[in-house]
This record gives C-alpha cells, structure tokens and sequence, in this order.
C-alpha cells in the first residue's frame, strides 16, 4: 500500500521527479536511467505469482491477474508522448469510480492503471524531426539536437513507467509493444522497426554509443520483463489482436515462446485468425465471465476514438493524434461509446505540473 506523496529511492517524492522528468530538456543521465530500470525490473522480476503466475524457471510470467476490486484505467500506444502521462495523472473519472485525480486515487489504492506497450518513438508527430534524425544519425551523431529531443521523450516515459510501477507495484502495470526492442534485434518475437525513417537502428545507435553498458541493458532488461496478457474481471488486454489463440501456459512461458511474443505485439489489421479473440476470452475468462466481455488492444492506430473488430469483442483504441483511455466497467457490460474517453475532453487540471511550458514545448519539437 502506498502513502500520499510517494517517496522514491533517493529522498525525492513521486511528483517532484515526475516535474524534474518533465521539465529536462535534455536525454537523462544515463546513471539515473539506470538505477530506474533497475529497480523496475527488480519489481517486476519479483511479482507476487497470485498476480502473475511463475514460468517453468520461477520468473513471473507472461500473464497478469488485476486487482478485480479497483477500477481500472487503461491506456494504449504511449509513443514518448510525456503530455499524455501528466494529462493521465492529472485526471479523475467520478462515474468510473475514481473520483480524485488518478495519482491520487493510485496513492490511496483506489485504482489501477494498465499500459498497453509502445512506450517509445514519436509517431506522426514527430516525422519531420526524425528525418532531421537521420541526417544527424548518417553523419554519426557529430550534432544531433534532434536525435536528443526524440531520446528525451522517449526515455523520459521509460522513466516514468518504471518509477510508477516501482512505487504502486500491484496497482500499475505495463504490457510489451513491438516497439519494446531496445537494440532493434530480430528474433525472440521481436523485428527491426522502421517507419518513417530507420528509427530502430537510429535508436540503437544513439543507446550504444551514449548509454552503453548499464543504462542499455537495463532497458533491454525492463523490456524483457514485460508481461504479455492482462486479465481482468471482465476484460482482457494486450497490445496488439491476437494472432491466434494462445493458451495460459503458451502465455506464461512466453520468454521461450517467440511465437507467443509476436502473435501479440505485431499482429496487423485482418491477420488476426477467426475467433481467436472469442477463444482467448472464453479460456481466460471463466465461470461464466466470458458474457459480454470485451478484449482492449492497441498497435494499430483508429480514426476516432475506438475500433470494433473480431464481431465486435475485440476494442482497438490508439489514437495517436488524441488522448485516449479505456474505462472498462465492474458493474455492467463494457459500452465503448461510455467507457472510451479522450482526456483532454474530461481532463481537470490539479496539483501536477503543466506538461512542458512554451520554451520547453518548442525544445521538443524543434531541437
């Protein structure tokens, strides 16, 4: 159970090296990246196996058991968007139960939040700054203010990400996204990312050369750590569709599982077979829970604020360009139009700092 004003390790509360995150204008150093990861991976290492049941080797495995009496927020595709997490921290959600700013209501264990993976790279967004990226990245680094800025976000949610489940350990939780591959490796479930650029091997590069050693693989590490599959009362979350059916050992053994890792991390539109999502649902959710209930996904971006697929079950809800949070219900079945919400149409500003200021907002997206 965590108190108000949640101390890290170092003396400083929650919310102060939450605005020091913030407000940085530059990548963090790369010691205190890697005491964070290290710490966040010494929790996740650890879980209790009632919330996250052990693989053959005794490490918490690829399936996570929420807390069924706490409301939950869920949050897709983050995509080292930092003004998402304030905003989300910021927020309260009075007719989901939550009715205190939610890093208040995690504080007082009054909630829970899921993350749904892609923690990093700018999406649209960030386009002309990762072409600036690259010509910086193909002349070695020499200057690379974009590069920075791109590393300063991204690193900076890692950051925030760890510290939240470092200090709310049972009432936060983050998935892994295909985006969750550090060092732009093939294999294991994993791929070489490219978008608009080579923002994979970019970011290799750029960790390789300004955070080698620790900093690296504790982020390699934390990515590693990541579950795959949530359950919760009446809803199942990954981040992507799942490929096919995948059965709970296939899941908790995931880390010698690629096949599990990509069938659901990279599963694209249409791939997904037919009635995998109701197979998952009805195997997860027992006892006659499966009625009605919804599976949450992300990976591939919507237009609005959320997408049916698979008859309707499956609830697909990035947005990249919004603030999109799911609200799944205790007490009824999960109405999309009701329990998908954007942030920024609900969000009452609190005690948490404005994400960034002007000076600071130009910094990210022009250097």
């Amino acid at each position: 159970m965590g108190g108000r004003d949640q101390v890290t390790p170092g003396g400083e509360s929650f919310r102060d090296r939450f605005d020091r995150i913030l407000r940085q204008k530059r990548p963090p150093d790369p010691g205190e990246l890697a005491s964070d990861m290290e710490r966040a991976c010494a929790v996740l290492e650890t879980e209790p196996s009632w919330q996250r049941p052990p693989d053959r080797e005794g490490l918490p495995g690829g399936v996570i058991y929420l807390r069924p009496e706490l409301p939950l927020v869920v949050l897709p595709d983050i995509h080292a968007r930092l003004d998402l997490l304030a905003c989300l921290l910021k927020t309260s959600f009075p007719d989901h139960g939550i009715d205190r700013p939610l890093l208040d209501a995690l504080e007082q264990d009054r909630a829970q939040v899921l993350f749904l993976g892609d923690y990093v790279h700018a999406e649209a967004r960030g386009r002309e700054r990762w072409l600036r990226a690259y010509k910086e990245f193909s002349r070695g680094f020499r200057r690379r203010p974009a590069m920075d800025a791109e590393m300063r976000e991204s690193l900076g949610v890692l950051q925030v990400v760890a510290l939240l489940k470092t200090s709310y350990p049972d009432r936060v939780h983050g998935l892994k996204g295909n985006h969750e591959n550090i060092t732009n490796e093939r294999g294991q479930g994993n791929y070489p990312f490219g978008k608009f650029v080579l923002e994979g091997a970019m970011v290799a590069a750029y960790m390789e050369r300004f955070f080698p050693g620790a900093p690296l693989e504790g982020v390699r590490r934390f990515e590693k750590s990541l579950p795959l599959l949530a359950v919760g009362p009446s809803s199942l979350a990954s981040h992507a569709e799942p490929l096919r059916f995948f059965e709970r050992s296939r899941v908790i053994n995931y880390r010698s599982d690629p096949e599990v890792v990509e069938g659901l991390t990279w599963t694209d539109n249409g791939r997904a077979g037919e009635g995998s999502v109701a197979a998952m649902v009805d195997h997860y959710l027992r006892c006659g829970s499966s009625a009605g209930a919804v599976y949450l996904g992300g990976h591939r971006p919507v237009g609005g604020l959320y997408a049916l697929r698979a008859r309707g079950q499956f609830v697909q809800f990035h947005n990249p360009d919004r603030f999109v949070v799911a609200l799944p219900p205790v007490n009824r079945r999960f109405d999309p139009c009701r329990d998908i919400q954007d942030l920024q149409a609900i969000r009452e500003p609190r005690d948490l700092p404005n994400y960034p200021d002007e000076e600071a907002a130009r910094h990210g997206q022009d250097s």
